[in-house]
C-alpha cells in the first residue's frame, strides 16, 4: 500500500508531502491544476521515463519519492537483492538539468528496471486515455493476454516464431548461396589440412625457442658453470670460497665462548657456507646433464624454420599458428554446418512444430479467456447506461506469426437487437469510454497489487452513470487501497479521502498545491464540481446530499 508521496520541484509542484491510507481517495480540482502531475510523479518513482521536461522551471533538479508498504509477494524479490522486508519501502527518484537520472531504494542506487520490477508488485495505472488505446488491434491483444493472465505464454509464442524465422532464414541462405559457401568451405578444408599437417602443439613456439636458445649456449653454458663450480670449490693457488667460508667459521666458533655477541656473526657465515654447499651441489648436478647436441640444435632449427614459414604463409605470427588452427577448424564446422540443407531443413521444421505447438496453447487459452471478459464487460455495461448492449472478443483465424494464429477483435452492440459490430466503427466517445471503465474495473477486480489508480478514466460520462462509476470505484476500495483522479461531483462524493489540486499564479511563477479538505471544505469543493465557478447555497445543498447519500 502507498503511504506517502513526496514531490519536489516538479512540473508545476514546488514541494508537496502527501499521506495516503486505505480505502478511496479521490483528487479533484479545476481543468489544468496539475490533478494528474500527481499522478506522472508516482509514475517517475515506479521506473517510468523521464526527462529534464519534468524539472519546475529555475530549480536545479526533480526529486519524487514514495514511501509504500511492501506486499508479502515482493518479499523473496527484496531478500534477494539484499533489502529488509519489515521495513516501509522507500522508491525515490532524481533528474537533474543536466538530464541526469538517478534512482534508488531505500537510499541504495538502483537500475530503472528494478524499479519496474517493483513497480508490477506495488500498483496497477489506469490512464485516463485508456479508452483511446482500445481502438488499436495491440492494445486488445495485450489487454486480453493479461486479463487472461497467459502473457508469459504469448511471450513465449513469440520466441518460437523468432527461432522459426531464423531457421527459415538459415535454410533459405544456404539453399541461395550453395556454390559460394562450398568454395568458402574448400579454402577452409585446405587451411585446416595444411596446419594440421604441420602438428604444432600448443605453446610450442615459446617451448622450442628456449630449446633452441638453450642449444645455442650450451658451450657458453657449460664454461659458465664450470667456472663458477672452481670459484666456490676447487682447490686453487688463491684458494676457493668454501675454503674461505670454511675458515671463518671455524675461526669465529672458537670464539664464541669468549664473546656471545659474535654468535649473529657465525650465523650469517654458517648460512652462507651451507648456500655455497648447495650451490656446489647443485652446479654439479646442471654440468652431468648438460651437454653439446648439435643433432638436436639442427632439428631445432629445422623446426623453427618450418613453423616460421608457415606463419609467413597464413599472415600471423608463429606462437598464434595453433590458436588459428583452432579456429579455422571450428569454422570448417559451422561451415559444414551452414551447408548441411538436410539439417537445416529438420532445423525449420522442429522450430516449426514448436511454435504450433505453444500457438495452440495460447489459442485455448485465449477462447477461455475471451468468453468470460465477454460476459464479465456485457454485465457491466448494464449498469452502465448501455442496457441490451453486449460485449464480445471474436477470434479469427489469420496466417501464423509473432502473436499467434488469430487475430483479436472487440466487438460491441450498444442496444439490444444490433449484432455487435467492430469497437472502433460503433462505439460513441461516451460509450468507449465506459467500456474502458468496465474493462479496468474488471481487471482491477482480479488485480493482486494493492493499489490501484485511475486518472480521469471516467472521462465521457455523466448523470447517473457517474453515480454507478462512483459506486464501482469506491466498492474496489473495500479490497483494494484506489486513487481517483476525477472531475465527476459523484464520484468525488464517495471517496473516503479528499484531496484538492489548485494552481495560483505569482510572479515568481505558476505553482500545483494539494491540499486534503475537511468535510466543510469538501462540501464547497462538491458543491463547484456541480455547479462551476460561481457556488449557491442550493449547489452547497446538493453537494451536502451527495456525500450523506454516498455514506
Amino acid at each position: 500500500m502507498l503511504r506517502s508521496l513526496h514531490i519536489r520541484d516538479f512540473v508545476i509542484v514546488d514541494q508537496a508531502e502527501i499521506p495516503f491510507t486505505s480505502g478511496f481517495t479521490v483528487f479533484s480540482g479545476e481543468t489544468g491544476a496539475g490533478k494528474s502531475i500527481l499522478i506522472d510523479a508516482l509514475s517517475l518513482a515506479l521506473g517510468a521515463r523521464g526527462d529534464t521536461s519534468v524539472i519546475r522551471d529555475g530549480a536545479p533538479r526533480a526529486d519524487i519519492s514514495a514511501v509504500f508498504e511492501p506486499p508479502a509477494s515482493l518479499h523473496d524479490w527484496l531478500n534477494e537483492h539484499e533489502f529488509a522486508t519489515d521495513d516501509d519501502l522507500i522508491l525515490r527518484r532524481v533528474i537533474d538539468a543536466q538530464g541526469r537520472s538517478r534512482s534508488f531504494i531505500n537510499g541504495l542506487p538502483v537500475t530503472l528496471g528494478q524499479l519496474r520490477e517493483l513497480a508490477e508488485h506495488l500498483v496497477d495505472i489506469h490512464g485516463q486515455h485508456a479508452h483511446q488505446s482500445l481502438l488499436k488491434a495491440a492494445s486488445q491483444r495485450e489487454l486480453l493476454d493479461t486479463q487472461g493472465g497467459h502473457l508469459p505464454l504469448a511471450r513465449q509464442v513469440q520466441q518460437a516464431w523468432q527461432q522459426w524465422q531464423q531457421a527459415e532464414q538459415n535454410l533459405a541462405a544456404a539453399l541461395t548461396n550453395a556454390a559460394s559457401l562450398q568454395a568458402a568451405r574448400e579454402q577452409l578444408e585446405w587451411q585446416v589440412t595444411e596446419l594440421e599437417q604441420l602438428g604444432m602443439q600448443e605453446n610450442e613456439w615459446e617451448t622450442l625457442s628456449a630449446e633452441h636458445n638453450r642449444l645455442a649456449h650450451a658451450q657458453a653454458l657449460l664454461d659458465g658453470a664450470n667456472h663458477a663450480l672452481a670459484a666456490l670449490d676447487h682447490d686453487s693457488d688463491q684458494g676457493s670460497a668454501m675454503q674461505a667460508l670454511n675458515s671463518a667459521a671455524h675461526a669465529i666458533s672458537q670464539q664464541l665462548g669468549h664473546d656471545p655477541q659474535l654468535q649473529g656473526i657465525y650465523d650469517a657465515i654458517e648460512s652462507a657456507r651451507i648456500s655455497a654447499s648447495e650451490a656446489v651441489s647443485d652446479l654439479n648436478s646442471y654440468l652431468d646433464r648438460l651437454e653439446l647436441e648439435p643433432e638436436r640444435l639442427a632439428q631445432a632449427e629445422q623446426r623453427l624454420s618450418t613453423l616460421f614459414e608457415a606463419a609467413r604463409k597464413f599472415k600471423t605470427e608463429p606462437e598464434e599458428l595453433h590458436a588459428l588452427f583452432q579456429s579455422l577448424t571450428n569454422q570448417l564446422n559451422n561451415s559444414q554446418a551452414a551447408t548441411d540443407t538436410e539439417a537445416l531443413a529438420r532445423q525449420r521444421d522442429t522450430a516449426a512444430a514448436e511454435y504450433q505447438s505453444q500457438a495452440s496453447l495460447l489459442s485455448k487459452a485465449r477462447q477461455k479467456a475471451s468468453k468470460k471478459i465477454s460476459q464479465q464487460v456485457t454485465t457491466a455495461m448494464q449498469d452502465l447506461s448501455m442496457s441490451g448492449g453486449s460485449f464480445e472478443i471474436q477470434l479469427s483465424s489469420c496466417p501464423p506469426g509473432s502473436h499467434g494464429n488469430e487475430s483479436i477483435e472487440f466487438l460491441v452492440a450498444g442496444h439490444a437487437g444490433t449484432s455487435p459490430k467492430p469497437l472502433a466503427k460503433v462505439a460513441s466517445g461516451g460509450e468507449l469510454a465506459r467500456i474502458s471503465l468496465a474493462l479496468s474495473v474488471i481487471a482491477s477486480q482480479a488485480a493482486r497489487v494493492p493499489t490501484l489508480i485511475f486518472d480521469e478514466v471516467d472521462t465521457g460520462v455523466g448523470g447517473a452513470v457517474a453515480e454507478v462509476v462512483g459506486k464501482l470505484l469506491s466498492t474496489l476500495g473495500n479490497r483494494h487501497q484506489v486513487l481517483c483522479v476525477t472531475h465527476l461531483p459523484q464520484v468525488a462524493a464517495r471517496g473516503t479521502h479528499h484531496y484538492e489540486v489548485r494552481k495560483s499564479s505569482s510572479d515568481a511563477g505558476t505553482l500545483s498545491q494539494i491540499e486534503a479538505l475537511d468535510a466543510e471544505d469538501r462540501v464547497n469543493e462538491i458543491a463547484r464540481m456541480l455547479g462551476g465557478l460561481k457556488i449557491t447555497d442550493t449547489t452547497r445543498r446538493h453537494a451536502r446530499e451527495m456525500l450523506s447519500g454516498s455514506q
